[in-house]
């Protein structure tokens, strides 16, 4: 069985509702995308992971398909892995068949009860390996048990890209401190075609808006609001000069919501930024990386240059 004591409680209704009520009193209007991933959330992006569109997701599982012998050979044996956003744990199963002997995974997540899922389905399937998961908003602060072995971090999914860059920087530094001078393995999403941008956040099948509404759903759900989920529009779009997808709700008309004894007003057009996706050059990251005292070492881009993995070292062990 999964091991329960080292669940962690994430980020509460409160949370949600303080956060949900900053971002809407500002200017512009903002929410972090960390607020997508409920139990309903999770399972549509896990959807949206297999749309033809959406690109990341089968790249980089070929990057890891290919080249997870390498990798293994980096991470070394009686390794603790820790996944930071590791929602269906699916990517972290390629490494492990490479991988000799574990020592530990720790999955970390803000979306509970679909961390815990995925935790068990996959303990069933390593019975021997100890998986402990982590019930956490990463973003804010993480408190991990004690060492058992060498600690690796594991960050796929071009992730990385939903801060802006100072942010990014941040973040690589605390995980440097969490990992305790262990390495990073991290997926980095690639600038390309506008074109191919748009499609994969701007699905045929609509799995993208569905995701992007959901937030005001779980809204509904949790907070009491009214949210008319058919008076707002998904809008997602690439802003070359910062090199970023940007998604937003837009208001259908002029309207009013209310919750937590809140009132917001809409006029027509109006948008909450939900999401901003990061695209970085190779060496645009890996100076990146530096900057935050991180060494990159080896590197993994597929053939039409969609996607990299990068793995980095402590700049002090250079």
């Amino acid at each position: 069985m999964v091991r329960s004591e080292r669940r962690r409680k994430g980020a509460s209704a409160d949370d949600f509702a303080h956060e949900l009520i900053a971002g809407l009193r500002a200017r512009p209007r903002r929410v972090s995308p960390k607020w997508f991933y409920d139990e309903q959330g999770s399972r549509l992006f896990e959807e949206i992971c297999e749309l033809p569109e959406y690109y990341p997701t089968r790249t980089e599982l070929a990057l890891l398909e290919r080249h997870a012998p390498e990798m293994a050979g980096l991470i070394g044996a009686n390794a603790e892995i820790i996944e930071f956003g590791a929602g269906a744990s699916r990517k972290i199963r390629m490494l492990l068949a490479a991988l000799p002997s574990p020592a530990r995974y720790l999955p970390v997540d803000i979306s509970g009860a679909h961390l815990v899922q995925a935790a068990q389905a996959l303990q069933d399937d390593h019975p021997g390996l100890r998986v402990e998961p982590v019930v956490a908003d990463f973003t804010v602060a993480l408190s991990l048990p004690a060492p058992v072995g060498t600690r690796v971090g594991f960050f796929p999914g071009g992730s990385i890209g939903n801060f802006d860059p100072a942010a990014a920087s941040r973040l690589l530094r605390r995980m440097a401190g969490w990992l305790s001078g262990g390495s990073l393995l991290i997926g980095v999403d690639l600038i390309k075609d506008p074109e191919l941008l748009h499609a994969a956040y701007n699905d045929a099948r609509g799995v993208t808006a569905a995701f992007n509404l959901n937030l005001l759903a779980r809204a509904n759900r949790e907070l009491g609001a009214d949210f008319d989920l058919a008076q707002f529009a998904h809008s997602a779009f690439y802003n070359p000069p910062l090199a970023r997808i940007e998604m937003h709700l837009m208001s259908r008309c002029v309207q009013t919501v209310s919750f937590c004894g809140e009132c917001f007003d809409f006029a027509e057009g109006d948008s909450v930024h939900t999401e901003s996706s990061y695209k970085y050059t190779v060496p645009g990251f890996r100076q990146l990386a530096r900057a935050a005292g991180w060494s990159p070492r080896a590197l993994w881009v597929d053939a039409a240059r969609q996607f990299s993995l990068h793995w980095l070292q402590p700049a002090r062990m250079e």
